[in-house]
Order: structure tokens, then C-alpha cells, then sequence
């Protein structure tokens, strides 16, 4: 009977020890850490793998170490010139120290989105539309390093900040839209305006080479007549040509060239 007894004493205090490592017995993935508290005091950070703690003393916060992603709601925001947008954006951040995750906020992932939230209207508030809509990547660093600067001490990096979309008034849309058609306006004009003051240049050094050299002007009245020569409905009568002064030179016009076309009948 005392046999008995030892046994049964024997098999219940096994069944506690298993039982108790079991209870004790904790495991975090590679991208997991256990922030371990005893009666209520820190006393580390664990894992990742298997560790041990003590059962009914001990208590452990698993904190996930991968990028996670931030959807920003839309913000209205009013910039500097006084233009009311609506604007969301995209934050990547991640935990990198795990203990302070956890003891110096209370849910650090709610208070990164209020800080997101907070900075993204400051910052595009401090600039004007133009600068909204081109300068994206400036305000993406920008908004990124004042995340990163008020998270750092909640053991929070800020991967990244990225604005998604900025959507305007209707009313603005189509100020703009007159505004770009103006600009292409501009540009076209000033394109032809120099053009024609190429030619202008062009035609002025014409002028003086068939000044200096009247047989060019000769040549130039020649190649005329012969474009006008391929309509076959017309008739070209050159008069005013004075003779040849020395030999070989060609026949310079007398003043300007007198042209007469007439359709036949």
C-alpha cells in the first residue's frame, strides 16, 4: 500500500514538472520578440526561438519586427496659397527595438497613425499647389525625416512615406487646365516669332550676297521661272534683260525682272 502511495506520488509530481515546463516552455518566430515582465517589471527581451519562463510570475508582449504598411486616411489640407486639397498617403515603418515599443507608448501602431496623420497636414500645409503637385519627392523625404525624428524614441523606424494622390476642387481643376493651354500658347508663339526672325536674317543676307554678286540674283530668277515652267496651263514672259557686259558673265536683269503669266485659253 505505501508502495502505491510512492508510485502515485511519484506519477503526480512528473505530471506537475511536465506540466510546468509545458506552461514555461515559450517560442517566437525569427521575425518575433518577447518583451518579458515579472510581477509586473521588465526584465528583457527574449527570443527569437525557444526560452523559458517562469509560469504564473511571468508575463510576455510578442512584438512583430516586419515592415508594416500605414494607410494615411484622406486629409484635407489647405497649402499656403490658400487652395484646399484633399490628400492620403502610405507610411512603412517597422519596430526596431522592441522594449521600447512597448514600454514608452501605449499602441504605438495607433500612435504613429495620428502622428502620420498630424505631420502630413503640417507639412503640406507650410507649401503652395504648385509645390504639392511637382516637388512629391522632396515632401515624401521631408515628411519621412520628421516621422522618423518623433518615432525614434518609441523604438519606430520610418522605412518610408509616400503621397498616393492629391485631388483637387473641379473649379481649380480647370484653372489649371486654362492655365497649361496659356503656356502652350506662349511657347508656340514665341517659337514662331523666331522662326520668322531667322528667315528675316536669312533673307537680309540674301539681299546682300545678290548685291554683291548679280548673276547670283540671275540664277535665283532662272531656278524660279523653271519651278513655274512645271505648271503646263501657264505661259511665262520674262522682258527687261540687259546684255552681257563681258564674256562668260551671265545676264543680270535690268532693276528687277519683269514676269508676265497668262493661262492659256
Amino acid at each position: 500500500m505505501i508502495a502505491l502511495d510512492l508510485n502515485l506520488t511519484f506519477i503526480g509530481g512528473a505530471l506537475l514538472v511536465v506540466l510546468i515546463l509545458i506552461f514555461s516552455m515559450k517560442i517566437t518566430r525569427q521575425y518575433e520578440r518577447a518583451v518579458v515582465f515579472r510581477f509586473g517589471k521588465l526584465r528583457g527581451e527574449r527570443g527569437p526561438g525557444l526560452f523559458f519562463i517562469v509560469p504564473l510570475v511571468d508575463r510576455i508582449v510578442k512584438v512583430d519586427l516586419r515592415v508594416r504598411e500605414l494607410d494615411v486616411p484622406r486629409q484635407t489640407v489647405i497649402s499656403s496659397d490658400n487652395v484646399s486639397v484633399d490628400v492620403d498617403a502610405v507610411i512603412y515603418y517597422k519596430v526596431t527595438d522592441s522594449t521600447r515599443a512597448i514600454v514608452e507608448v501605449e499602441d504605438y501602431g495607433a500612435a504613429t497613425a495620428l502622428l502620420a496623420q498630424t505631420t502630413l497636414r503640417d507639412v503640406l500645409g507650410q507649401n503652395e499647389l504648385d509645390t504639392i503637385l511637382s516637388n512629391r519627392d522632396e515632401l515624401n523625404a521631408e515628411i519621412q525625416a520628421i516621422l522618423d525624428e518623433m518615432t525614434g524614441p518609441w523604438g519606430i523606424k520610418v522605412v518610408t512615406a509616400t503621397l498616393r494622390d492629391v485631388a483637387l476642387p473641379e473649379n481649380m481643376l480647370r484653372a489649371i487646365a486654362r492655365q497649361a493651354e496659356a503656356e502652350r500658347e506662349k511657347r508656340a508663339r514665341i517659337i514662331l516669332a523666331e522662326g520668322e526672325y531667322q528667315a528675316s536674317q536669312r533673307m537680309n543676307d540674301a539681299a546682300t550676297l545678290y548685291e554683291e554678286k548679280p548673276s547670283a540674283l540671275k540664277l535665283r530668277e532662272f531656278q524660279t521661272l523653271t519651278e513655274i515652267a512645271k505648271e503646263k496651263n501657264l505661259i511665262v514672259v520674262s522682258t527687261g534683260v540687259e546684255s552681257a557686259r563681258t564674256p562668260g558673265e551671265i545676264c543680270a536683269p535690268a532693276g528687277l525682272a519683269r514676269a508676265v503669266t497668262e493661262r492659256r485659253g
